[in-house]
């Protein structure tokens, strides 16, 4: 069908959404490689820690040298990020349809250029302040950020490239992370001069993405089914897919919008209580715990000390190898998610991470006794970060918008972003205790943590390649027990609510 094309428009208006994904990326990795650094300037700002040792640190090690008052400090950097991205998470639905998903993702990115001045002028006051309170707004901007954009794409997306594009935020994502790790370096900007600059540069897509906004067409899905714009839906849609006939496209929004008039206005409190969505809310925040509790993030916030535990003279350089590998498999998964299905690829990452993760525990557990051990740990880092990049990585972001309609999706986007924020805080401060705790051995707990997933996915997660979001609701309903006293409308073709008893209990649902 012709309307499946990818148009200058279309590609335009991708392309200004991902740039939100790739300031939350570069935000994700730029704490890591200048930490020394930092504490350094946070020793001194506190008083806690005289200059001259510090500066001979790093041919000491770390946990002898840094006062416990800067770990404090450093761990509230790395973890204040995410504090923010849960609290926000749960306004996407709000932002998204208060103007539009496109004045939506303008609005937020005044808090992205707050947070890049409140780091760039770090040095200015107390950094430890300013450092803090400005992860702490980028991660507020992030929160809403990583909603927006998959809504935004899925919802402008034709059907055939719908996995291939909504990939595209988890590849613009680790291209952020690659390029804080190499402007990371101490020759550029990871050195006691320029880290403000590094940690600054993260407001810097915001701006770009807002001069790109204005030109970019809203959600069609937005103007027809929230807001009843029928012609404005009609021009959006040929501007993003060309001269073409849209009356298809027009009839599937139509029956939508008659669903979701039909149903009680769906707030995250009547998503958590109604069972008429619950199998679907189920995968899909199983979905994100999988990303965040397979011990990714483990890697990324603390790759360089993993390296160096498993021997290597230039921790750094291998993190930046994590992501290339990183960026390469995202775009792999970009080729392949519309071909080998979102099911199948997510069981192929999560069974080898499970692999992976065993394999790592070998080799830091006989690091000691053979020294080429060193080399199965850093493959099976390298290997866990393939996996991982090929499913489990990008798929949950846009599988969210795919499993749920137009009601109810910026709610599950709202709850599924808040677990995904709220797994990777969890990680973020726990790991290096759990680390302290289990040595060695502690890539096991991830590896039982994988497998659970791994089964898990093989049960419960449908297939949604090429189907329209009328067929996959279609798809959980088919599978859904009738509970007593529901009557079933028919054979489930999805543009019916399933049952009238389950529309009776959404509407008193949400009156409660």
């Amino acid at each position: 069908m012709e309307s499946g094309k990818l148009t200058g428009t279309l590609t335009l208006a991708v392309f200004s959404a991902v740039l939100g994904s790739l300031q939350f990326g570069y935000s994700l990795g730029v704490i890591n490689a200048p930490q020394k650094v930092i504490e350094q300037h946070y020793g001194r700002s506190l008083g806690v820690l005289p200059e001259e040792p510090l500066l001979q640190s790093e041919n000491s090690t770390e946990k002898q040298e840094v006062h416990p008052s800067v770990v404090m400090y450093w761990s509230l950097s790395v973890s204040i990020f995410s504090i923010g991205g849960m609290v926000s998470s749960f306004l996407v639905g709000f932002i998204g349809d208060l103007r539009g998903r496109v004045k939506g993702m303008l609005m937020v990115n005044v808090l992205a250029v707050i947070a890049g001045l409140l780091m760039v002028t770090a040095k200015m006051w107390k950094p430890h302040v300013m450092v803090i309170a400005g992860r702490c707004v980028m991660g507020f901007y992030c929160g809403l950020s990583s909603g927006l954009v998959p809504m935004y794409i899925g919802e402008i997306a034709p059907m055939a490239y719908r996995g291939a594009l909504g990939t595209l935020h988890q590849l613009a994502t680790v291209t952020g992370i690659l390029l804080s790790q190499v402007l990371g370096l101490e020759f550029l900007l990871g050195n006691d001069y320029y880290w403000p600059l590094l940690l600054g540069l993260s407001g810097a897509p915001a701006v770009l993405q807002s001069l790109l906004l204005p030109l970019c067409p809203e959600s069609p899905r937005y103007l027809y089914i929230k807001r009843g714009m029928v012609e404005e839906a009609k021009k959006s849609l040929h501007r993003l897919k060309g001269e073409y006939d849209p009356s298809a496209d027009l009839e599937e929004m139509r029956r939508e919008k008659e669903e979701v008039e039909k149903e009680a206005q769906v707030s995250i409190a009547v998503l958590v209580r109604s069972s008429l969505y619950r199998q679907q809310l189920f995968v899909a925040l199983m979905m994100h715990f999988s990303q965040q509790l397979s011990g990714i993030n483990a890697i990324f916030y603390y790759s360089t000390a993993i390296f160096e535990k498993a021997g290597v003279t230039q921790p750094v350089y291998a993190t930046i190898g994590v992501g290339v590998l990183n960026t390469v498999f995202t775009m792999v998964s970009v080729a392949l998610v519309d071909r080998a299905g979102r099911r199948t690829l997510t069981l192929i990452g999560l069974g080898g991470m499970c692999i992976c993760a065993v394999s790592m525990t070998v080799g830091l557990v006989y690091l000691s006794v053979y020294s080429w051990m060193s080399y199965v740990s850093m493959s099976a880092i390298f290997l866990f970060v393939c996996f991982f990049e090929i499913g489990p990585g990008p798929i949950p972001w846009f599988i969210v918008a795919e499993l749920f309609s137009q009601g109810p999706r910026p709610a599950a986007l709202a709850l599924a972003g808040c677990t995904n924020w709220t797994s990777n805080f969890i990680i973020g401060m726990t790991f290096p205790y759990i680390e302290a705790l289990c040595g060695s051995y502690v890539f096991i707990l991830f590896a039982v943590l994988l497998f659970g997933f791994t089964v898990f996915t093989y049960l419960r997660m449908p297939e949604t390649k090429g189907k329209t979001f009328e067929e996959i609701a279609a798809v959980f309903k088919k599978g859904k027990k009738q509970t007593p006293g529901t009557r079933k409308t028919g054979t489930g073709t999805g543009t019916g609510t399933g049952t009238s008893t389950e529309l009776e209990q959404l509407k008193s649902d949400s009156q409660a």
